[in-house]
């Protein structure tokens, strides 16, 4: 049972942890069935890896469909396009959908349209076929950022395992991706049909775990859960608007930072190394989100504002170092670049959904997250769109150095924003079966 502090949190990020403001006395809690245990939070990530895992399969194989369809790169950026409107696009409405019928209402059916993209994906005979499947990925992972990381944070029960689950369950699908559906194009007849089979076995196992998530039932249109409109842009409660724009201030320029390095680092890395191997591309990836995924575990002990900081720092360095890649043509910027940006995004990530999970009350916990998701894949989006165009126009080195010092600049700006109104510290939350929070 959690100890009480002897003085309320006042400020924005939290105060933090002192043992001379506990008390020995455990605060009194209303009768009810207890947290479901520490398994059922990491069951609960398990949809989010796999749709997040579905989301960057298709990196590798874009070379393979180009060559058989004859599509140009130009029609490759709106292939791109589509599944960044469908994430987008979902945002809106799954926050507030989830937050009023539940999670499981808006997850069943992202995993069903994820198995329907993965069918489309086997047999695109068309670039209209793999527009749509792109699309379709977007609107399921849409969910996932809103529904699927809310119901791990749910099922948590403000244990500190939920956050850094939710967050590392993310970018570590968003790494296995990659790597694995270029190990299997590279060793497997019919690559696109095999990786996409994989791929609907795995969300076939995600709709298991998720019929049997054991989730609070909501009442639907009523209280506090997300009222007004149920299409509108993402937001939370007034008083957790500083949460947001401090989460926001390190997770764009992160996640855009990761954008940046899979734009660029594939082409970089097969010319580097004077080889096409899709499998080593989807390797660069996966390095990049394990780098993520390990920043975040590393920082599951400290403030939540050093968190942010650090991001912006790796942020910053990470840029610098592709754009040294890019001008010097050599391997050790580029291998430097891909551990940084993954830094970057890992350690904004588990900051800004920290903060918004301890913040924001739990009937607006997924509107919370389609917030901060949108607010980062928009300008994780629009940059390397802007990039393709500028690249065209005054070359690609010209390009990706202004778009580098762009996303650099954001991500200095943010680190002064958290030092300047990110209030005192916070544990970002410790990683094991240790309970609940204290009490905020």
């Amino acid at each position: 049972m959690p100890e009480t502090r002897t003085a309320p949190t006042t400020s924005g990020i939290g105060t933090p942890y002192a043992s001379a403001a506990r008390t020995a006395a455990a605060p009194s809690r209303p009768a009810g069935p207890p947290p479901p245990p520490t398994r059922e939070i990491w069951f609960a990530a398990w949809p989010v890896v796999a749709l997040f895992i579905l989301s960057n399969a298709a990196m590798p194989l874009y070379a393979v469909w180009q060559r058989h369809l004859g599509f140009t790169s130009g029609t490759l950026t709106l292939i791109y396009a589509a599944y960044m409107a469908g994430l987008l696009g979902v945002l809106p409405v799954a926050g507030v959908a989830s937050d009023r019928l539940g999670r499981k209402p808006v997850l069943i059916p992202a995993l069903l349209l994820g198995i329907v993209a993965c069918l489309i994906y086997a047999t695109a005979p068309s670039v209209a076929a793999l527009v749509a499947a792109r699309l379709l990925t977007g609107v399921a992972t849409g969910a996932a950022v809103s529904a699927g990381m809310a119901a791990v944070t749910d099922i948590a029960a403000g244990r500190r395992l939920g956050p850094l689950l939710a967050s590392t369950g993310m970018v570590l699908g968003a790494g296995i991706g990659p790597v694995l559906a270029g190990v299997l194009s590279e060793t497997v007849p019919g690559p696109t049909v095999t990786v996409f089979v994989v791929e609907a076995a795995l969300l076939a196992t995600a709709l298991a775990v998720v019929s049997r998530m054991p989730l609070p039932r909501r009442a639907g249109g009523t209280g506090t859960a997300a009222p007004g409109s149920w299409v509108r842009l993402p937001a939370v409660p007034r008083d957790n608007r500083r949460h947001l724009a401090l989460g926001l201030a390190a997770f764009a320029p992160g996640i855009s930072g990761t954008g940046f390095v899979l734009s660029l680092g594939p082409s970089l890395l097969s010319g580097l190394l004077d080889t096409a191997n899709r499998a080593l591309v989807g390797g660069m990836a996966l390095a990049m989100f394990l780098s993520a995924t390990g920043v975040q575990f590393a920082l599951r002990r400290t403030a939540v504002r050093t968190a942010l900081l650090a991001s912006g720092a790796a942020t910053v360095a990470g840029t610098l170092a592709l754009i040294a890649a890019v001008h010097t043509a050599t391997l050790a910027p580029l291998i430097a670049a891909v551990i940084l940006a993954g830094a970057g995004q890992g350690a904004g990530q588990l900051g800004g959904l920290t903060l918004l999970s301890r913040k924001v009350p739990a009937t607006r916990r997924a509107e919370a997250n389609a917030a901060l998701n949108a607010g980062g894949y928009f300008l994780a989006g629009a940059l390397p769109v802007a990039d393709g165009y500028l690249s065209d126009a005054i070359g690609l080195p010209a390009a990706a150095t202004v778009f580098g010092f762009v996303v650099a600049a954001l991500a200095v700006a943010g680190a002064a924003l958290v030092a300047v109104r990110g209030g005192e510290a916070v544990e970002c939350g410790r990683m094991g079966p240790d309970g609940p929070d204290e009490a905020e």
